[in-house]
């Protein structure tokens, strides 16, 4: 039942309205529960047995006694039905405005609140979780959430109200007939405590097995391009067909086993509504009973039986929102990544250094990197080399603390990097991925996404110095053109010049290309090179790259092996050098050499 328990302290903030709403229901009830005993007053009425007892209001009474003859009791008693009905009617359309209000607002609420977490939680937790999983827990177990706050809790309370009530009503009438009446009422109790048990069990299963194939669909839709690259789609589909097998004959099962539960309810409604007209028949063949109180009696019997067979319904959804619940705390207990922050907020030029800096992740024992030690001072150009896996993305990572290191030293500007804030560091150093992300909007709004109120000249500026501005203003519909999600309708070139640009609106001191100048080609590459050091801003960049021929302009080269500096220097220097890099320099030099022959013989006609 934590899962209930949390839910309840979630809906805290709304609990007047809850209480308004519960207050609703009980009225609702309640008035209800005099429409069986108007028919049972107009049936004495009409039986000439008007001076038997009922439960109506005595005002009620005393007005209908002024009547001149039956007929008019009788149009006196279907006006006051009409009338409470109408007020029922109102009372009804509030309770269900409320009900939706409550919903609307928590489920409001809960997504922010969820989506503001997953988004602040550490870079380690994005890189292992199921994007279609998190999708589930965003929406459909929120959903089942409010649904259990604004409806079902409502219906379980309500259930049991409209049992008291209608045992009170039953009781004015014979007390007898009331206890015959309750007795399934611990029956349906106690079965749907069992009831219950099963469903959440169950019901974990089935969320298990739906956030499966949500995550197979995702991955599907997303890598549509690779699954018919290599003609894969029957694997896929085979793939999806289990899946989708495994989650409906779990439903399939579930659901057999609901349609019994509730079979017996209904046979058990309907045993008890014979069990209570047996015994009424018996009173009444003995002068303790009149047929209006039988009919009366049956009437509300629906008060007692049927809330109760409902009860297993709230039961299932009570099992439901149990698992949801739970599904939707396990993210929000994971430890965002700013409780691990720093408060200061330095002047950040560009000065960078590394101390005998080691890092590896915690279900790793494998550093991977090894008493990292370097400088960048600011405005220089500094180029990471090496093997795939050698170390340098993560240097550039703790740089932006998509990752805390264990031991050693980074300053930034002298100041320790665990003592600046996060958010105020990011600002300062803007980071290209190799795989950079476009959202679904046009060139232009992607560009300009981290400055919505940048002029169009800066926009059109940073798209020239990433050399995508020419191709860009050849599209039909120029820089309006939609780019589609994740940026599918351009190349991987193009994607990754207008992820450049959209770093470059920016201005930031220090800037950082994760291999993302490898989707480009040479001559691309040489031109957006040459226009960053035109730029009028001091800037100081990190490249990390497999290309000698775009490290040898850096002012320092840093080559990596298994997490270690092995040679550091400038690209004359590290040719001076046998290793790695002299090797990569002796194979792709020469074609370095010869298309900037190519370019300069260009350049001069």
């Amino acid at each position: 039942m934590k899962g209930i328990k949390r839910i309840l302290i979630w809906s805290k903030k709304y609990i007047v309205f809850i209480i308004l709403l519960l207050l609703l229901n009980f009225l609702l009830q309640w008035l209800y529960s005099y429409l069986p005993v108007f028919v049972q007053y107009a049936f004495k009425v009409l039986g000439y047995n008007e001076g038997s007892s009922t439960n109506l209001p005595t005002f009620l009474i005393n007005w209908y006694k002024k009547a001149p003859d039956v007929l008019t009791t009788i149009l006196l008693v279907s006006i006051s039905m009409v009338v409470l009905q109408l007020i029922r009617s109102i009372m009804r359309f509030l309770s269900n405005y409320l009900q939706g209000y409550i919903s609307q607002k928590l489920i409001y609420d809960m997504r922010i609140k969820l989506y503001s977490h997953i988004v602040d939680l550490p870079f380690s937790y994005h890189n292992n979780v199921d994007i279609g999983d998190l999708i589930q827990r965003s929406t459909s177990d929120i959903e089942q959430i409010s649904n259990f706050i604004s409806v079902q809790v409502v219906n379980f309370l309500s259930i049991f109200i409209t049992v008291i009530i209608g045992a009170y009503q039953v009781a004015s009438i014979s007390v007898t007939l009331m206890l015959v009446s309750i007795v399934i009422v611990p029956i349906t109790a106690i079965s749907s405590i069992f009831y219950f048990r099963y469903c959440t069990k169950k019901f974990d299963e089935i969320e298990q097995s739906e956030s499966k194939m949500t995550t197979t669909i995702q991955e599907n839709v997303n890598a549509a391009r690779v699954v018919r690259a290599f003609a894969n789609e029957k694997y896929e589909f085979d793939k999806m067909d289990e899946i989708n097998k495994e989650y409906s004959d779990k439903n399939l099962k579930f659901n057999t086993k609901m349609a019994l539960f509730w079979g017996i309810s209904d046979a058990t409604v309907v045993l008890q509504y014979i069990l209570t007209l047996g015994i009424g028949i018996y009173l009444a063949r003995n002068n303790k009973l009149d047929l209006a109180d039988i009919i009366a009696s049956l009437l509300l019997m629906n008060m007692l039986v049927w809330p109760m067979r409902g009860l297993g319904r709230t039961i299932a959804s009570f099992g439901k929102a149990n698992v949801s619940a739970n599904r939707v705390q396990e993210i929000l207990t994971k430890k965002s990544e700013y409780e691990i922050n720093g408060a200061k907020k330095p002047l950040i030029t560009g000065d960078i250094e590394f101390k005998n800096v080691t890092f590896k992740f915690d279900d790793d024992e494998r550093n991977l990197l090894n008493d990292i030690s370097f400088k960048i001072k600011a405005g220089q150009t500094v180029a990471l080399v090496g093997k795939t896996g050698a170390g340098k993305s993560t240097i550039c990572n703790i740089l932006v603390r998509f990752l805390e290191y264990q031991k050693g030293s980074v300053l930034i500007n002298g100041v320790e990097l665990k003592d600046i804030d996060k958010k105020y560091l990011r600002e300062n150093i803007k980071y290209v991925l190799q795989n950079p992300f476009l959202f679904s909007k046009s060139v232009y709004d992607n560009i300009a996404i981290s400055n919505k109120d940048i002029s169009e000249e800066k926009v059109m500026a940073a798209a020239k110095t990433a050399a995508i501005h020419n191709e860009v203003v050849k599209f039909e519909n120029g820089y309006k053109t939609i780019v589609g999600e994740k940026g599918t309708t351009l190349s991987g070139g193009q994607k990754q010049r207008v992820a450049i640009a959209r770093m470059l609106i920016t201005d930031s001191p220090v800037i950082i290309f994760d291999d993302s100048l490898s989707a480009l080609d040479t001559q691309t590459d040489v031109l957006i090179r040459k226009a960053l050091k035109l730029k009028d801003e001091k800037q100081t960049t990190i490249v990390i790259t497999h290309r000698t021929t775009t490290a040898k302009e850096a002012d320092l080269i840093l080559v990596l092996d298994e997490g270690r500096i092995v040679a550091s220097g400038t690209h004359a220097e590290l040719l001076k050098q046998e290793g790695l890099y002299k090797e990569l320099w002796g194979i792709q030099g020469e074609l370095e050499k010869q298309f900037l022959e190519v370019l300069n013989r260009k350049e001069a006609a």
